[in-house]
């Protein structure tokens, strides 16, 4: 059973949902990265989404795009991004890692070349966001050879038939982007949440995480209630961006938001086994 399946299912057995945090690989200097990570266990993540380093993101709001820009600075590639996750799993062996970015970069360095280091790595998923389900058949299968679980996005504005093709194709969970828009926008119809979350699980047997727009223990709460996973990423990397040259006061500042969400979802009513 892979590290994501094995977090999931202890999590549903204990009726919780997953807390998965996101931060970006260099920001806001390589060095820091790993121990960042480490912290984000300690406070409390289940599965932790580390952000390949891209020029041109498309899904990503204002602070995630510095993030990149931060890291691109320190000359962030691939095969850094996989050396620190190297580094990471050298003291953490059980904690789900799941890599988010886009294609390009990873076509460039080839996709063989690049599923079988990052599973050498310790990588256990890969969110794309820029590679549609109709589209992924090759990439797919190159990723699973590898034992890397391919996470899907839908939006608010997904056909049933992507939801359908999406769920199909997925490993580990399915991603719902909560809102039109990108990361770190403010959600203003829960309904549709609740709602959209329900037509997905007609489609899969797989955890439902929902992210964007959750930053603090009120959007949790408000956003957690029909899903199996939140996924919080703006929210800590504002406090990277704030407190970038003093790394105790960052720790700091993530440690009081990851609390307060963490109790929000913890608060939420058990998950149904």
């Amino acid at each position: 059973m892979s590290r994501l399946d094995a977090r999931f299912a202890s999590l549903k057995e204990q009726g919780k949902r997953a807390f998965i945090t996101f931060i970006t690989a260099g920001d806001p200097e390589p060095k820091m990265t790993v121990s960042l990570l480490h912290h984000l266990v300690a406070e409390g993540a289940d599965v932790l989404e580390l952000g390949m380093p891209f020029s041109d993101p498309m899904a990503d709001g204002p602070v995630v795009q510095k993030a990149n820009e931060r890291a691109l600075a320190h000359h962030m590639g691939l095969s850094q991004v996989l050396q620190l996750v190297v580094q990471f799993r050298q003291q953490d062996k059980s904690t789900p890692i799941v890599l988010m970015g886009y294609l390009n970069p990873i076509e460039c360095m080839g996709f063989e070349k690049f599923a079988a280091q990052a599973n050498a790595a310790g990588v256990d998923g890969l969110i794309i966001v820029d590679m549609p389900p109709e589209e992924a058949d090759e990439v797919i299968q190159v990723f699973e050879e590898h034992d890397l679980a391919p996470v899907f996005l839908l939006a608010p504005t997904s056909s049933d038939a992507r939801i359908q093709r999406a769920c199909e194709l997925a490993k580990g969970f399915v991603y719902y982007v909560s809102l039109r828009g990108v990361t770190g926008a403010q959600v203003s119809d829960y309904q549709e949440i609740a709602d959209q979350v329900a037509k997905i699980r007609k489609h899969t047997s797989l955890p439902v995480g929902v992210g964007f727009g959750i930053r603090d223990g009120a959007t949790a709460t408000a956003m957690g209630r029909h899903a199996d996973a939140l996924v919080v990423g703006s929210a800590l990397v504002n406090c990277v961006e704030k407190y970038a040259t003093d790394p105790h006061t960052m720790k700091q500042a993530m440690s009081q938001v990851m609390r307060d969400i963490r109790a929000a979802i913890d608060g939420l009513p058990a998950l149904e086994k």
